[in-house]
């Protein structure tokens, strides 16, 4: 490896240009307390674009999924159902509340929630009386899981669900906005994610009422008098409005963003599609993926590398590749949680995890960088 290579990363942050512009608007009109002009814009543009009556900006999409929780009465010893393939900021705030996770499978056509193990899953709870308060569907790496099908389910069952799309800002499935299926919507505004605020995330949802409850909560559950009154727990959880002013300069390049993204899925596809043993994350049908990061399988035998092999070698010229992510399942934190098979004796996320690997995806990459990345795992996989 070369001294003079600089690190080529997973996923960069990627300014847009008016970011700048927007936090010296918030100094100007010296709004630099945690709420102000950047925070109102900030939301209504997002609700905008989502098509949704609105939105809360906050500290982080944990923290939205928390709120979510709080809103939908998830309390101690509650279950609640959450997809199992997936980031641990997922399923750590149903721990913050004292309820119980139960973990469903992926399917193969999206690499989310699997609608046979959920169905499963939902007419076994039914059966004990012990249906769960929540359902929460993640979408993962920028797919949308079968949300119509999903819903369709949680629906029957009277459950409602909260939509996690941290990972799927910009998606589309069946003309709607990834994010905008579920009773609520989570998106992350993380250093990594499509768009970033540094750390942020928000909750969107039809529900008017529950947003602004969702901001109530979020500052410290302050009631409106003169004195500092406070009735039930709260949390210091609202996005300020300097990081806002970065959200806004963000969302204005959103969809420059997404088509980039899929501009670096479709080069690596280019590249590797046809070898043998190598299969893509697939787009279902109907779906547009903001492809956040480019995730494939390596099937050792018939690749004659792993995928280990290869994040290894792009290390080694200082690449930074990762697996996809350990199925919730599959971790300590989480040893005790039941956990539904996407069919008897077939555990997708499980594959999905032995065999799967991210490869660097950034909307800023330039095709000289993404040439060094295609040019190890080539040399490789030949």
């Amino acid at each position: 490896m070369s001294k003079q290579q600089d690190r080529i990363f997973l996923s960069a942050p990627h300014m847009g240009g008016n970011e700048q512009g927007y936090i010296q608007e918030a100094f100007e009109r010296n709004w630099i307390a945690p709420l102000g002009n950047n925070v109102n814009a900030f939301e209504e543009a997002l609700a905008a674009y989502n098509g949704v009556a609105g939105a809360s900006v906050l500290s982080s999409g944990t923290a939205a999924i928390h709120l979510a929780l709080r809103q939908l009465d998830v309390g101690e010893g509650d279950v609640v159902f959450c997809s199992s393939l997936t980031f641990v900021a997922t399923a750590n705030p149903i721990l913050y509340q004292g309820a119980r996770p139960v973990f469903i499978d992926s399917e193969p056509a999206t690499w989310n929630m699997s609608p046979g193990a959920l169905e499963r899953a939902l007419g076994e709870a039914s059966d004990a009386g012990v249906l769960p308060k929540t359902v929460i569907i993640v979408n993962l790496y920028g797919q949308s899981a079968r949300m119509d099908r999903l819903m369709e389910i949680c629906r029957a069952y009277g459950v409602p669900v909260i939509e996690d799309a941290a990972e799927s800002l910009g998606s589309e499935y069946l003309g709607r906005k990834s994010g905008t299926f579920g009773d609520f919507g989570v998106y992350s505004f993380n250093g990594n994610k499509i768009i970033t605020t540094s750390g942020g995330g928000a909750l969107v949802s039809g529900d008017v009422g529950a947003l602004e409850r969702t901001r109530f909560l979020a500052t410290q559950a302050r009631e409106p008098a003169l004195h500092y009154e406070h009735s039930e727990v709260g949390y210091n959880y609202r996005m300020s409005n300097i990081v806002a002013g970065v959200g806004r300069g963000q969302l204005d390049v959103l969809d420059e963003r997404v088509a980039q993204r899929r501009g670096v899925f479709e080069r690596y596809y280019d590249a590797f599609g046809d070898m043998p043993g190598v299969a893509f994350m697939p787009e279902l049908e109907g779906s547009k993926s903001n492809r956040w990061l480019t995730a494939l399988t390596v099937d050792p035998e018939k690749a004659g590398v792993s995928h280990l092999d290869i994040i290894e070698a792009l290390s080694a010229e200082n690449i930074e590749a990762r697996p996809v992510w350990k199925p919730m399942h599959l971790q300590p934190l989480f040893e005790d949680a039941a956990y539904y098979e996407h069919e008897d004796g077939w555990s997708v996320s499980d594959e999905l995890f032995r065999y799967g690997l991210c490869l660097p995806s950034s909307s800023s990459m330039t095709e000289g960088e993404q040439s060094r990345v295609i040019g190890v795992v080539e040399r490789l996989l030949r």
